[in-house]
């Protein structure tokens, strides 16, 4: 079992107080115990916000050098013990370990990231004599934090996910409150610790960043709480809707589902848009947001694209995360593997084609193509979180991007063509936060401003936008004596 290096209960106010239960967290490959978690309650939540509040003015007064010493402290302790994170993401989450490894590695991106990120939060001058009441003026804006942050992270990444709620608002001089999801607290525990450590050497309350664990009580607790600046969560789109009407009208930030296309022109280079179709579709065992899901492909190379495709499944390893070789394994519960599996057998009813896969071994969702999917079934439709894509075929662009357009989400897409032409009408026509030319949908630099349309959510992250979203103008106007 996991020996936790934090201390037990919840951290909340300056010290880590006793919960009145714990619940055990299963590593999904097997249903073993990694480690019995602390389970918080509402009225924690409450307190952890009676604490943030109490701390809020201190935050803001933080000096730059102080937020910033903070996080490269986080950034370095991480980088110390990174092989430890990696090992604990693989037994709480079920991912493979090399997906894992990069949970870590963007961790640490982010927090560096964010770090330099403060020497950059200023506003500027305003001229004020466009009319002549304002001749001899002075005018200039500036960033001020936006009070107590709540970040509610979701299970597939938790330590990264956690991050780009807490780094941000410490950046911005926010006290934050974080929830974890119920399945996947462990290393956000960890990292709020880290956090808690941090602040306390660079002279700041330990109250800067608290964890409160729970279920849905907990997290209505904490977003509807008035004196809460902003709420930051991403997850799924219905439980993102459910808070946004909850937490109105304080600001809420939602990083919200999808299902990310990826258009191969006539054009395109096969090989290449194989590749990524593998890797895009079935890394994290295709629990992310940002998987390949929908395989939109020019007629002309439809059927050579499938072919392709389907003599390389046998390069997607399935099998236990620890394994290095791994690429999809469990998912995250019984449930979850449930589902997928009815929408695949659903697909199929309804006239899809299964080219591979469809069933499972050992447990784990064997990686899965199937061609021909209806509009309308939950396979192409929604958000399928498993090791699942879509192929259809398109007689021509246009078709191609609306095919991509007639979808409620709108988070990344990408298409594969050898047409500087294509990939602009790309850019300017798909109705996306970010398009990706030749490389798989999932692409994402933790420094780019990352976020969705339509049902994919409001909002952006990566450090310098999501430190603007956690931050309010102050406008200052001054007619000297």
């Amino acid at each position: 079992m996991f020996q936790p290096p934090y201390p037990p209960g919840l951290p909340i106010g300056p010290e880590w107080v006793p919960v009145p239960s714990t619940s055990p967290v299963l590593f999904p490959y097997d249903g073993s115990v990694v480690a019995q978690a602390p389970v918080g309650t509402a009225d924690l939540a409450r307190q952890a916000i009676d604490a943030a509040v109490a701390v809020k003015k201190e935050v803001a007064a933080l000096s730059s050098r102080a937020r910033r010493q903070i996080l490269i402290s986080v950034a370095d302790a991480i980088t110390d013990q990174r092989e430890a994170f990696e090992e604990l993401l693989v037994a709480e989450t079920g991912k493979p370990l090399v997906d894992c490894k990069v949970e870590v590695a963007r961790t640490i991106v982010t927090l560096q990231a964010s770090a330099e990120e403060v020497a950059r939060l200023h506003g500027e001058t305003v001229p004020l004599d466009m009319l002549p009441s304002g001749d001899g003026m002075v005018g200039y804006w500036t960033r001020r934090p936006i009070g107590v942050v709540v970040g509610i992270a979701g299970f597939n990444y938790p330590l990264l996910l956690a991050s780009h709620k807490i780094a941000p608002a410490v950046a911005a001089g926010c006290p934050v409150v974080c929830k974890p999801a119920p399945a996947t607290p462990l290393a956000t525990l960890w990292l709020v610790d880290l956090f808690r450590k941090a602040a306390v050497e660079a002279g700041a309350p330990a109250s800067s960043v608290q964890l409160v664990t729970g279920d849905v009580e907990v997290g209505a607790t904490l977003v509807t709480d008035r004196r809460v600046g902003a709420v930051s969560f991403t997850g799924s789109s219905a439980v993102g809707h459910q808070i946004a009407r909850d937490a109105a009208p304080t600001k809420t930030l939602l990083e919200l589902g999808s299902n990310a296309a990826m258009v191969v022109a006539d054009d395109a280079d096969l090989d290449a848009a194989v590749d990524a179709a593998l890797r895009g579709g079935f890394y994290a065992s295709g629990q992310a947001c940002i998987s390949v899901q929908r395989l939109i492909v020019h007629e002309s190379a439809a059927a050579e694209f499938a072919a392709r495709l389907k003599d390389r499944l046998g390069e997607v390893v399935t099998g236990d995360p620890r394994d290095a070789k791994t690429r999809v394994s469990a998912l995250i519960d019984e449930r979850s593997t449930k589902r997928v599996l009815e929408w695949i057998e659903s697909a199929v009813s309804a006239g899809a084609r299964l080219v591979s896969g469809g069933g499972v071994d050992g447990g784990v969702i064997k990686p899965t193509v199937l061609a021909d999917v209806p509009a309308d079934a939950a396979c192409w439709n929604d958000e399928i979180f498993g090791p699942v894509v879509c192929l259809r075929a398109v007689s021509t662009m246009e078709e191609a991007f609306d095919v991509v357009n007639d979808s409620r989400y709108g988070l990344n897409a990408s298409v594969f063509t050898r047409s500087l032409a294509t990939a602009h009408r790309a850019i300017d026509t798909l109705e996306v936060g970010t398009v990706v030319v030749n490389e798989v949908p999932g692409f994402r630099s933790d420094t780019m401003p990352y976020g969705g349309v339509k049902d994919s959510g409001i909002g952006r992250e990566g450090p310098r936008f999501a430190i603007e979203e956690l931050t309010v103008t102050r406008m200052a106007v001054i007619r000297p004596a």
